[in-house]
């Protein structure tokens, strides 16, 4: 029996829907205009995640393969530049953006971001879908559909060259072919947990999910024999298993031949950091346990508390808008008893637990946001469950409409999610890294830079897909240590940016004239100082 059926006694109306496919309509072009008007504003990616996967696509769309152009980290000391790409993120964001590029015959942002702006759209709709098959009530999947457009601080990002609007769509996929018993089904779900996996490191939490789908299957026949129903589970395993390989094999296979393991260097080499910026250190030591052990058993916990609260804080502010977090967390109670609330809750406790205690840096810088992306159309779903469960006993007393109490909710998160677009996008500077570069190159063109020269700089990606040069990460350390990641891979220039300076450069930045091995060449618009190194 659909959920709504259990838990309710009335039928809400939003507004009249004849048939659910004029619903799904209606939120796909709903959410093409909202992501539209976002990408409007954002003339570049923004930020250094969308940059990499900006020039991943913009490399392979150009017959350039699997190649980076930069260094943003030295994590598997990289022999020099050009270095094979993807050994931090996965590629399957650069995959789209290639595509993109392809079916517009263009290498503009624009063109690489088209697939996106309609995956994005694709988000509401599917979300209703998933409310529908769920709960069983239109009205219901429509405010689902909405909360999925008036996504809070997701919203700026849906139409990004990112990984927000594909983990979204692949989780509520994942999650509608959960709930089917089809024979098949393992497959489906073996493939888009592949494809999770393609799109994020963390992606691969999602086979974990589909073995508890499969698994689950063990307690819905508690009549059958255990034999007879282990002899059901292990082919659905093998299914779900092959479906995960038909996607991963093959890169796992470029892994093994490129950088001679299944995983890339940045896959589990972050495990024993000591601080964030440990990624950018050089040479690269972060995966050494006893480097670990040395910062202290103290710090570990610090850092894996200020973990869990920066978490808790994105869950209940950023993602759900303060008003959502005690309608998902009444809504999942009500559905306490299906086995698909059971298995979001699992997995998402999971994903928590990972991100805190595992890798609590990653998750303090994005990471955790980033993946719970795919957990998110769920929640949307289970908010009108928690909804109705509140305020129908208020209803029978006569004490509120609740037509206006929807309405109410959904002008709130109206409210948030302009606000909070309007922080990301406008008041913080979507495109400030990009803006500052003019001035950066400007001051390295009076200088003589050539299209062959090396710089160093906060956002590699970013600086080469406004210049076309090379560049590589300014590493954590000292002066000694600028010198020598320069003489390796051969970086002429140097930019200090003030908004991510490491203490240890302060005094070069505060006395730009006090090491004769950085000819100070001028201040960029944002602040940042431009130097030549002298070797």
């Amino acid at each position: 029996m659909p959920i709504a059926d259990k838990i309710s006694r009335f039928k809400l109306k939003l507004f009249p829907i004849t048939e659910n496919r004029r619903t799904y309509l209606f939120l796909f072009f709903l959410a093409l205009g909202m992501n539209l008007i976002i990408a409007s504003h954002q003339k570049y990616p923004g930020y250094i995640d969308a940059d990499y996967y900006f020039v991943g696509g913009l490399r392979m769309a150009q017959g350039q393969g699997f190649t980076d152009p930069f260094l943003w980290n030295y994590i598997g000391n990289p022999a020099g530049i050009p270095t094979p790409s993807f050994a931090y993120w996965m590629p399957l964001a650069s995959f789209v953006t290639a595509l993109s590029m392809l079916i517009n015959g263009q290498t503009t942002y624009a063109a690489g971001r088209f697939l996106f702006i309609l995956i994005a759209a694709c988000v509401p709709p599917l979300t209703s879908a998933l409310s529908y098959s769920m709960v069983g009530n239109r009205r219901w999947s429509v405010i689902s559909g909405l909360l999925a457009i008036l996504s809070f601080y997701y919203a700026p990002f849906m139409p990004a060259v990112d990984n927000y609007a594909i983990f979204m769509l692949l989780g509520a996929l994942f999650m509608l072919f959960a709930s089917r018993r089809g024979k098949w089904t393992p497959l489906v779900l073996g493939i888009i947990a592949g494809l999770m996996t393609l799109a994020r490191s963390d992606g691969l939490l999602w086979l974990g999910i589909g073995g508890l789908v499969v698994l689950w299957r063990l307690s819905d026949e508690p009549n059958q024999p255990l034999i007879k129903r282990l002899k059901t589970i292990l082919p659905f395993g093998l299914l779900l298993l092959a479906g995960y390989l038909l996607i991963m094999a093959p890169w796992y296979i470029r892994n093994l031949t490129v950088f001679g393991t299944f995983m890339a260097p940045g896959g589990f080499g972050l495990l024993w950091l000591r601080e964030y910026f440990d990624i950018f250190a050089y040479p690269f030591n972060g995966n050494s346990f006893e480097a670990f052990l040395s910062a202290g058993w103290r710090s570990a916990f610090q850092n894996r508390l200020l973990a869990l609260y920066s978490n808790l804080v994105n869950v209940i502010f950023l993602q759900n808008g303060i008003i959502l977090t005690p309608l998902i967390v009444v809504g999942l109670w009500q559905a306490r008893k299906e086995s698909l609330p059971r298995i979001a809750v699992i997995g998402w406790l999971t994903l928590i637990s990972i991100m805190t205690i595992a890798f609590p840096f990653a998750g303090l810088r994005g990471s955790f946001f980033h993946a719970s992306a795919g957990f998110q159309p769920f929640w949307w779903v289970v908010a009108p469950i928690g909804l109705n469960a509140i305020f129908v006993p208020l209803r029978l007393r006569r004490k509120f409409d609740h037509v206006l109490v929807q309405g109410f909710i959904l002008a709130l998160a109206l409210l948030m999610t302009v606000y909070l677009i309007n922080l990301r996008v406008f008041q913080t500077g979507w495109e400030r890294d990009n803006q500052s570069y003019s001035s950066i190159n400007k001051i390295l063109i009076e200088d003589g830079v050539t299209q062959t020269d090396v710089t160093m700089i906060r956002n590699p990606p970013g600086y080469y897909m406004e210049t076309g040069r090379s560049a590589i990460m300014v590493p954590t350390g000292d002066e000694s240590t600028l010198l020598a990641v320069a003489e390796r891979y051969h970086a002429r220039f140097l930019v200090l940016d003030k908004a991510a300076l490491y203490e240890k450069y302060l005094k070069i930045y505060r006395n730009p004239q006090i090491d004769p091995h950085f000819v100070y060449l001028g201040d960029a618009d944002d602040g940042s100082l431009v130097f030549r190194i002298m070797p």
